[in-house]
């Protein structure tokens, strides 16, 4: 069976799920890294010490946005290249383990099984029965005991490229206003508004596909980002006095 056919088809899973962590991570981070381009701009020049150019804000921005996106995107991807290696390595470890020392394997299955409010009679019978098959006991420990889920369906190249998107895509927002206005304090008041409303779309992405109540998807994340811009702008305040 395709499963991730059966994902979409049978349970609605699209593909704002399924990369919905590499979607938020990229996007958060976007915004972040290239509003504090802009706030830290404006924190310097605050008192008139600094007189910075709309196209220097751009030019600083734009390449901020596409070197960090380009760097974001590639590390996902190496990423989970690194987590496929290690998981490959050490399903081969369990699998030698089962094949040279079944019954103290068999052993951690059934503890395994207990923890989780298996009867102990039923997780006796359980593990007997799944140590007649070493790949499928493997998958299981592999999940139960050190934590690491199959990654047979994830893609480090599709996730690495959402990531690059997600985090071009909001991360152009905040310059926005550089592209059609004058570098005056109102353009950074427009790009904090901006910013704010890509922040609110990323955390309503996030509400659609996780179903987490509304204040706490959209409170966080817009918090998260104000966090961050409040810093880059004090910093730009202390270089500049």
């Amino acid at each position: 069976m395709d499963w991730q056919a059966h994902r979409r088809d049978a349970h609605s899973l699209g593909r704002t799920q399924e990369f919905l962590k590499q979607i938020i991570y990229g996007g958060n981070d976007g915004i972040v890294t290239t509003f504090a381009i802009v706030a830290g701009f404006a924190g310097a020049s605050a008192d008139g010490v600094l007189q910075i150019g709309g196209l220097a804000v751009l030019v600083f921005g734009l390449a901020n946005l596409f070197a960090d996106a380009v760097s974001m995107g590639l590390g996902e991807f190496l990423s989970l290249r690194s987590q496929h290696d290690l998981y490959r390595k050490r399903r081969q470890s369990e699998l030698r383990e089962i094949a040279e020392n079944p019954d103290h394997e068999r052993m951690e299955l059934f503890e395994i099984l207990r923890q989780r409010g298996v009867p102990a009679g039923e997780a006796d019978t359980a593990a007997e029965l799944l140590s007649r098959h070493p790949s499928i006991m493997a998958d299981l420990m592999m999940t139960y005991e050190f934590g690491m889920s199959h990654p047979e369906d994830d893609s480090p190249a599709l996730s690495g490229f959402f990531t690059f998107l997600s985090f071009v895509v909001f991360g152009a927002v905040p310059l926005l206003p550089y592209f059609v206005m004058e570098p005056t304090p109102q353009a950074f008041w427009w790009s904090v508004a901006t910013t704010f409303g890509a922040l609110t779309a990323l955390g309503l992405l996030r509400w659609n596909a996780t179903g987490e109540p509304i204040a706490r998807s959209v409170g966080e994340t817009i918090l998260v980002g104000a966090v961050c811009a409040v810093v880059a702008y004090g910093v730009g305040l202390v270089v500049a006095g």
